[in-house]
């Protein structure tokens, strides 16, 4: 379901343009979806949203390019770890690459978010924590001032040594009930000194292409 909503997004790419290229088991399906097009004479060029990203691009053959040279984006593909119904709020860091996706999310035209049906829920949190990119230098402390706000952090480890992100950052995953206001509790959390980037995506995502046994269904904003 997943490779459906990856390659109906990737019909979407138009000759000539800029994409962002999302990172994770989702935008990963785009990636080779995307690279057939290219192999059949499709001319755009790629914005990579992670060093993981940006090799698998190489090794396909897609051609990449960089905000020196393109300010703005025309379409970005990625994934997302929760759709909230209605909105098309987001959580999204489950892989660490928080910070890049919303830098490239912000600067695109276009999002559009492939998921499969089982990411689309009524409220953000409750079934996952929300990763929060915190700097590493006091660390301890963001964690502390993180936890003043009923936030439950936890930082992110990855073979017994804390997971670093192509940034350098750290990673705090907060276990959240039910998120009734997206939106302020990003406002709360981007205020805590120490705090680089959440992993809600507010007001971002234009199109849900959700991978279904029946098909891919397409949600507008």
């Amino acid at each position: 379901m997943k490779r459906a909503a990856a390659r109906r997004a990737v019909a979407e790419v138009q000759d000539g343009m800029v994409v962002g290229l999302g990172s994770g088991s989702t935008a990963a399906f785009a990636l080779e979806s995307l690279a057939e097009r290219v192999a059949g004479g499709l001319r755009i060029a790629g914005i990579p949203t992670s060093e993981a990203t940006a090799t698998q691009a190489r090794r396909l053959g897609i051609p990449l390019t960089d905000f020196d040279r393109h300010r703005r984006i025309d379409l970005t593909i990625d994934g997302a770890d929760q759709v909230e119904r209605g909105s098309l709020h987001l959580i999204k860091g489950r892989g660490g690459a928080l910070l890049r996706e919303k830098i490239v999310a912000a600067a695109s035209a276009r999002l559009i978010i492939a998921v499969d049906e089982s990411k689309l829920v009524d409220r953000l949190g409750s079934r996952m924590p929300l990763p929060v990119e915190i700097v590493p230098f006091g660390w301890q402390t963001t964690i502390g001032r993180l936890a003043a706000l009923g936030c439950a952090p936890q930082l992110r480890m990855a073979e017994q040594r804390p997971f670093t992100s192509d940034g350098g950052n750290l990673i705090a995953d907060c276990a959240l009930p039910a998120i009734d206001d997206p939106a302020a509790l990003e406002a709360r959390l981007s205020a805590v000194i120490g705090v680089v980037e959440t992993g809600l995506f507010i007001g971002l995502a234009s199109t849900i292409m959700v991978g279904r046994p029946t098909g891919v269904e397409i949600i507008e904003r």
